[in-house]
Formats: C-alpha cells, structure tokens, sequence
C-alpha cells in the first residue's frame, strides 16, 4: 500500500534564534502562498471515499432503516450502521454515553445515522441519501431547565453535573446589592478546516489514521475500543490542521472511516462540507446564568450568589469539566469572602456542546463583569477603581477555599490596560468605512454615540481537579548529513495554529546549543502529549522537551568529559561547544557525537491537584493566568449598528518565549471575544440549527476587526518551564464584557444577552420608551 502524501508538518529550519525571539512560524510561508497540505489535501492510490447520514430531526426512534437501495448504487463499497458495529458502540470524552451510530433514537439534529463508502464523493453522498430511514419523530427537550425536571431522554440522565460551591458564610449579605440575570448564546469555534482525514487498514488488521485534531492519543483509545482493536493496531497521525479552538477535541469522522477502512479493506478518506462541519463538532454551551452581588459601601465584595445553567446539548462531551470551570471562576478574578454558587450542566436535545477556547469561563465573566458595573453604578465608585479594590493577589484564596500561590498580577493588568491610549475621538469629517455599518452607508456623524468599557477575565491554566496532565518528548542529537549536529523533536502534540513548531524549535536550540532543529510530525509512536487546549502546550509539552533536552546534554557532557578526563559537573555546554569550566579546554558538540546519536525521552507533569468536593472545595488548579480589556465602541442607537473602534488589553503572561506568537494569540483570542460579543450565534430553534453555514454564521472579518493596544505583565511563573503562562484562551474571555459594557454604555441599555443584535439596541423596550 503506498504511504498517503503527508502534510508539510516536518519542519526544518537552520534560523537559531532562541527564547524570547520572535522567531517566524517554518510553516507559515507554505500556509499563505497555499501550498500547505491539510488533512483535507491527503491522498493515496486506491482510497475510496465516506460520507455520513445524519438524522433531520432532533428527537425521533428509528423504526426502520433500509439499506439496499445504498448498496445498490454501482461504485458503493459499504453502507455501515449500528447494526454492524463489533466493538463499542460508544464513545466520549469523559464519559462513553454518544453512540458511533444511532442506536435506534438519534437524539440530536445532524446525529450520525450511518456510513457509505463509495469510488467517489458525490456517490458517497448519493448512497448515503439513499439510505431509507422511517423515523418516529418526538417532541424535542430543548430547554434545560425543563430538561432537569422532565422525563429522561438518555438512559444516564439529563443531568451532567451539579457543582455546589459553599465558600465562608454563603448567607453573608451586603449593605449594596444588585442582582440581574444573563444570557449567553451558543457560539462556534468556526475553524476554517472542516473535519477530515485518511484511515488506512494495515496488513496487521490494524489502522493507520491521518487526521486533523487535538489529541492523538484520547482519539487513539476511543477509536481502538469501538475497533475491539488493541491501542498498538490503531496508529495516528497530525494532518495538516486547519484551526480547533476546542471543536477538535471530540471525535467526529475518525471512527467512521476507520472502520469503512476495515470493512473494505481500503484506504478511507473522509471531509466534511461546510454543512455537515457544524453538526460535526461541539459548540460553546449556551448559558443562564443569575447574579447577586453584596458590597460594603467602601466598595468591597462581601459575598457573591449565582445560580448557572449549561445547555450541554445531548451528549456528556466535556460538560462536566466546562461547569467545573464556570462555578470556580464564577465571581471573576475578585477576592470574594463568602460565595454560594450552582453550577448546572443539563442535557437536552440541542446539538452536543463542549471545549471552545474560555472554557466554562467566558459565560461567567460575562456575567460576572456586568455585575460589577452594575455594582459600581449602585456604590457611586468608578468601575475600574471597583475592580482594583478588590483584584485578587497572590496567597489569596478562591471562592474553592485553593490559596492562590503562583503570580497573580490582577491589578498590575488593570492599571496597566486602563492607562494604554485611547483612541482618536470621532471626528465629524471621518470616512463612512469607519462609523458604524461602514460600506452600507446607513450611519450619520451625528446620530453616533461612542462608549467605553472595561472587563476583567481569568482561567485556569492546563488540566484541573486531579487530572494527570503530561506531555511526553522524546529528543533525538546526532550528526546531520553534512556532519553538523541536529536535534529532532518528537512530540504528539497538535499543532493545530497555536505556535508550538517555534517554540519547540527554540527550546531545543537553547537547551542543546545547535541551530538545526527537526520537529517530527506528531503521531502516537512517542507518548501523549495530551490536549492542544487549556492553554497547555507552551507549558506542558514545552517542559518536557526541556527535560528531555536536559537529559541528552547530560550524556554529551558525560561524553566529553571521559575525552578530556575530567568530571561531567566540569563541563558546561555554549553554543555549541563542549567547554571546561576553566576554558582551558573544548570539544565540538560535532566531535562529541561521532560516538552515535544521543536520545532521551521524558515527561513532564504539573504539580499535582485534586477533585473539588462536595461544597466545591479543594486545590483543583495549577495556575491561573489574568487578563483586563478595555474596548471603544461607536453605536449608531436608532438602526442598531455597532463599530468596535479599539481593544486595549493587558495580559498575564508570565514570560514571552515568543513574542510575535504572544501578539498573535492575543490579537486572535480577541477577534472571537468581539464575535461573541456581536454577531457570532449558532441559531438553534426547537433543536434545529438554522445558520449552518459561513453565509449565515456571522464572523468577524478583517473589516470587523479594531486596532488591538495591547501590553504584557511579564512575572515569571514559578514550576512553569521558563516561567511562561499559556497565552490562548484570556483574550477571549474579558473581551466580549469588554465590548458590550461600552455598547451599554453608549446606549444606556442592560444588554444581558449576547451576542448583542441589531434590534437589541435599536426595538428594545427601553429604546422604543424614549421615543414614545
């Protein structure tokens, strides 16, 4: 079987810029001139293509299901259903409640049904619509909150989780209260690549997986259980990935073509339309949430309530973990003294929700901030100096009773962003591109209102609440070719748009000393790199190659050091040269590895911590990581129109490895928080998604976005290699406070539902007060 063309992830670079450069990405000029093969572009001779049925309807019992008329279409190789499963027929994140097909109820709209495998892609889909399935439609649970009390529409359960935070006296009241209810929408992760991959059988009985996603080796066991394949016979591979941002972090097509692969016993390839890609994948949870807010009239919070409801759609996917994350961080990055929160996690039959970048945090700070502003307006006090009053610090304790013991620069960010210049006031001659509606023409000068806002967000860093988190390197130094030295980076970790491909690079280039540094294309034949996602993997897979690059220039300086007859601790590794302490003597890192290549794998884990308990206490976070944002808005009140004129942010990032990365996961991670803000909604109705399209799915372009003022608050991290903090996820989760407090207050609305809309603004009851 010829090997598939693979994706241009084996990258190769003799640039040897080290920490703290803003060393360019080696695959970004293949990426912008279009010549960078993604998991869509795999090929191999002899593949065959699937497609998938979906169910039409969001609650139905299938009565029937006729595949003949599939199988009769000339170039169709197998239809596949639950029927023929061999292995499990569930799967999950973290709990296996989602089944491969439809096990005779779908349960959401677009839920897989079966699986065709044909010559081609149109009788792929052709066969598969061809499928006959007389379903016995039911009335759909689409509100959570009915979902909690109703009849059950999965045997586990409507309910995923209910978490109970109990910190100090939960009946402490304040002399100022405010109290308001919210609403977030579902928002997608949009990534550009829809879902797609290659499954090869081998001669093994086993199969090879080339695919696009953000963790090889949870994919890799969930794909071996429902193969009843030992996890050695399901080998995967990164293709070239076209964004996650979470929607990656469940299977989608990985199971299905893997086994057309083994029933036909032919390469498989799958891609997914823009379509089918939003039924595809999870989506961020859409949320209600209640606030009451107490204060003393100083300005100090004395205790917080909130009361959280998750739509987790209709299966587990990650809801557990989401929930965990809203009620923890549910008062915002305050010190709050007494706090009673419930956090609940519900199914429906809502398309499936779970990872999306924010994580559990960005529904809360939504909330969390307006309510400060809220409080701020009751106690008199200017909303920032409310903030500063009370910013969490350093030995703090969260409202999970865990003492802050890692860098927590909240009011350095605060000042830091509010005191970053502001923009030029409109002006009556500006361009019409630059007021609200831009080309439509529709704004006038005079009928612009601007306003300005300010939120605060923060999030745990890497996995919580016990998990074993780690990521495994192996780093590999021998002589090149030409006889230079040259270091290969093996990691499973996804590079999925994050950056790790440079700062992989940079680590090994300054560990080692060398300037050649391969990184090898992440698969599962090196150990679990874990999830691209929590902001992980500058932290985690960068830590451990570290240590695997430690332990390789322990061998060399070994090495070295009998040549010289001297003590290996005599000996200190400088660019690229073996040299005595004293200076007196050298050897070439060239010389030293002519006795053979030197390999070390290691893995490293983030200190421990552990599940909250009943009252939602305990040490369930490693590190934390802040962020403050302050956004400009121009409103045009009467036709609802809304410009963002600029973002100014100042963000906790422990130490820039990057610099040029950093900006961009800022200046990214603010582009979603606008879209959230304003235009991004997955438009669900009785359990149908209306806008599943890129037409329809409003995304903020280049035209949408605003100039980014950004500044870092650099404190090192202690137990973080080189003291850096994820940088991905806090741009996103105090942007979108960020922007709608300032719409908020240019229009003098409560807005307490995103994203923000047109006729919010424009046919709201207050608006349509004012010109009564």
């Amino acid at each position: 079987m010829p090997a598939p063309s693979l994706p241009s992830t084996f990258t190769r670079t003799r640039r040897a810029p080290g920490l703290g450069e803003s060393v360019l990405r080696p695959d970004a000029p293949a990426k912008t001139k279009g010549e960078f093969a993604f998991s869509s572009d795999l090929w191999t001779e002899g593949m065959v293509w699937g497609a998938t049925l979906r169910s039409p309807h969001p609650y139905a019992r299938i009565r029937v299901m006729d595949t003949a008329p599939a199988l009769a279409i000339p170039g169709v190789h197998a239809v596949i259903t639950n029927d023929d499963l061999w292995g499990s027929r569930t799967y999950g994140l973290e709990h296996h409640d989602q089944p491969v097909f439809a096990d005779g109820v779908v349960r959401f709209h677009g839920e897989p049904v079966a699986a065709v495998a044909a010559d081609h892609p149109e009788i792929a889909r052709r066969a598969a619509d061809a499928i006959v399935v007389d379903y016995e439609v039911l009335a759909p649970v689409v509100d959570p909150e009915a979902a909690m009390v109703g009849e059950a529409i999965h045997p586990a359960g409507n309910l995923f989780r209910h978490l109970r935070v109990r910190f100090g006296d939960p009946d402490a009241q304040g002399e100022v209260v405010v109290e308001g209810d919210y609403e977030v929408g579902m928002q997608d992760q949009a990534f550009l690549g829809p879902e797609s991959g290659l499954a090869v059988p081998s001669e093994d009985g086993g199969v090879e997986l080339y695919v696009a996603t953000q963790w090889l080796h949870v994919d890799r066991d969930q794909i071996a259980a429902c193969l009843n394949l030992p996890r050695e016979k399901v080998r995967l591979t990164l293709a070239g990935t076209g964004g996650a941002f979470g929607g990656r972090e469940d299977l989608s097509m990985q199971i299905h073509a893997c086994l057309l692969a083994l029933v036909t016993r032919k390469p498989v390839k799958m891609v997914y339309s823009r379509e089918e890609s939003f039924f595809g994948h999870v989506h961020r949870h859409p949320a209600r949430l209640w606030y009451r807010h107490h204060a003393s009239r100083d300005g100090r919070l004395v205790n917080v309530e909130c009361r959280m409801v998750f739509d987790g759609g209709a299966y587990t996917s990650s809801s557990t973990a989401v929930i965990s994350n809203a009620s923890a961080f549910a008062p915002g990055p305050y010190f709050t003294p007494n706090a009673k929160v419930d956090g609940f996690a519900v199914r429906t039959n809502n398309p499936p929700c779970g990872a999306m970048r924010g994580f559990g945090a960005v529904q809360t700070s939504f909330a969390a901030e307006a309510q400060m502003d809220k409080l701020a307006a009751a106690l008199g006090i200017d909303p920032v100096e409310l903030r500063l009053r009370n910013a969490l610090k350093t030995h703090d304790q969260l409202i999970t009773g865990q003492v802050i013991t890692g860098t927590a620069p909240v009011a350095e960010c605060i000042v830091a962003c509010r005191d970053l210049p502001m923009p030029e006031p409109l002006s009556a001659d500006a361009p019409v591109m630059s007021l609200p509606g831009g080309a439509g023409l529709t704004a006038l000068h005079g009928d612009v209102r601007r306003g300005v806002g300010f939120a605060v967000g923060f999030k745990n860093l890497a996995f919580s609440e016990g998990f074993d988190d780690y990521s495994t390197a192996r780093v590999r130094l021998e002589l090149g070719p030409g006889g230079e030295p040259v270091a290969t980076v093996h990691v499973a970790t996804a590079e999925v748009g994050q950056g790790f491909v440079t700062i992989g690079q940079q680590i090994a280039r300054a560990e080692l000393g060398v300037t050649e540094v391969v990184v090898h294309p992440a698969d599962t034949q090196v150990g679990s790199a874990g999830s691209t996602s929590a902001s992980r993997q500058t932290m985690m897979s960068g830590g451990a190659v570290q240590m695997a690059c430690s332990a390789v220039r322990e061998v060399i300086l070994e090495r070295a050091a009998l040549d010289l007859h001297l003590a290996p601790a005599d000996m200190v590794l400088e660019e690229g040269e073996l040299v005595t302490k004293d200076g007196a003597a050298s050897v070439s890192l060239a010389d030293a590895l002519r006795a053979g290549p030197i390999e070390a794998t290691r893995e490293f884990h983030h200190a421990p911590t552990e599940p909250l308990d009943e009252n939602g206490q305990g040490n369930a976070h490693w590190s934390l990581a802040f962020a403050a944002h302050r956004a400009v808005v121009d409103v045009d009140p009467e036709l609802g129109l809304v410009r963002v004129v600029q973002v100014a942010t100042a963000q906790d990032i422990g130490r820039a490895l990057n610099p040029l990365a950093v900006t961009g996961q800022i200046e990214g991670g603010i582009a979603q928080g606008v879209g959230l803000a304003v235009m991004e909604e997955i438009i669900v109705e009785e359990g149908r998604v209306r806008n599943p399209s890129f037409t329809d799915y409003l995304l903020p372009t280049a035209l949408d976005m605003p100039p980014v003022v950004q500044t870092w608050i650099e404190q090192p991290e202690r137990g973080a290699p080189y003291g850096a903090k994820g940088v991905g996820e806090p741009p996103t989760i105090s942007s979108t406070g960020a922007v709608v407090a300032a719409i908020r207050q240019a229009t003098n609305l409560p807005l307490n539902r995103i994203p923000v809309r047109p006729d919010d603004i424009a046919l709201s009851p207050e608006a349509a007060a004012r010109l009564a």
